[in-house]
């Protein structure tokens, strides 16, 4: 599990995740989101390089969206592997997190 942040020409914050959103990495991972929320007012996630997601994964997800709300700060997801799609959809949560699923060229959804 890797994280990788850059400031956006926007001013938010991005944090990149490259590897699995599951329960091995749960603990790492709500701490990176929650810090990234109480320090910023705008955080954006990539997670096109996100691996496997599991129910964990999309219950962190969940969790962060639910603490922006809180914070009145503002979460988006910017990214969206085929991984990450195919759970959230799943769980029929795409107007809830209120991000455009983009599917790259050459996938088909």
């Amino acid at each position: 599990m890797n994280f990788s942040t850059q400031t956006t020409p926007e001013g938010a914050i991005r944090i990149t995740v490259e590897g699995d959103l599951g329960i091995y990495h749960a603990t790492e991972i709500k701490q990176q989101l929650i810090d990234g929320l109480r320090s910023h007012p705008v955080l954006e996630l990539d997670l096109s390089h996100v691996g496997e997601m599991d129910t964990a994964g999309f219950q962190l997800l969940a969790l962060a969206k639910e603490e922006s709300l809180r914070l009145g700060a503002v979460l988006r997801i910017v990214g969206h592997s085929s991984a990450v799609r195919e759970v959230i959809e799943f769980f029929n949560m795409v107007a809830y997190f209120g991000d455009p699923l983009v599917i790259p060229a050459g996938e088909h959804g």
